[in-house]
């Protein structure tokens, strides 16, 4: 059996999206194979909605605290094929610290807020570090939020410009979906219709990360 993918979903600051991309990105995977999220953040946000729905949630949610490795990390959920990290807000736990040093992939959500994303410079800086121990990790923004048929501003392009990250070409946007789904503790993929275009858009992110 092949090694699971592991992909954190990362940023210091609080409210910028990480555990809805984190649940609806474990919902699309769970399409591909099993999938597990592993809630991080002591508010236990994931834990939470994974129970909510009236429907199964199509990934398993799980919380640890405490401290952890990747090798016991990949050992206690050898079961699946793909492990996706709900991050805390903080990069001074070591929750986040061994997340980065533990996954292939981190996705950073950002909005499309030059103040947003001056908040979260300490990222390369800690990306960089997690890569001495950890030289394959691929980090990238993903931008959030983004109002339909607004450009970025000459502002936003600067700051992600002066961040040195890739940031994806998929991009979330601003969608009551995203919360109607939370409240009812489901994913997108589950919500009909309604849910189309904002799966469509997790599908895009997962393409990229993912392309084979």
């Amino acid at each position: 059996m092949a090694a699971a993918k592991v992909l954190a979903v990362i940023n210091q600051k609080g409210g910028a999206g990480k555990t809805t991309l984190a649940m609806n990105l474990a919902a699309g995977l769970a399409k591909r194979g099993s999938t597990v999220v592993v809630d991080l953040d002591p508010q236990g946000s994931a834990l939470q909605w994974g129970g909510a729905g009236a429907q199964p949630y199509p990934a398993t949610v799980k919380q640890i605290s405490g401290r952890w490795d990747g090798a016991a990390l990949r050992q206690t959920y050898k079961a699946y094929q793909h492990i996706v990290l709900d991050c805390p807000p903080s990069l001074d736990s070591h929750a986040s610290s061994q997340a980065l040093r533990s996954s292939d992939v981190a996705l950073i959500p950002v909005l499309p807020s030059p103040v947003d994303l001056w908040a979260s410079l300490r990222l390369p800086q800690e990306v960089e570090a997690a890569r001495l121990q950890n030289p394959g990790l691929r980090a990238f923004l993903v931008l959030n939020q983004i109002e339909q048929r607004s450009a970025l501003s000459a502002a936003m392009q600067d700051a992600l410009a002066e961040f040195g990250l890739p940031v994806l070409r998929a991009a979330l946007r601003r969608r009551a979906i995203y919360r109607a789904a939370a409240l009812d503790g489901l994913s997108v993929y589950q919500m009909g219709a309604r849910g189309q275009g904002a799966a469509d858009e997790i599908e895009a992110i997962l393409k990229e990360v993912y392309p084979s």
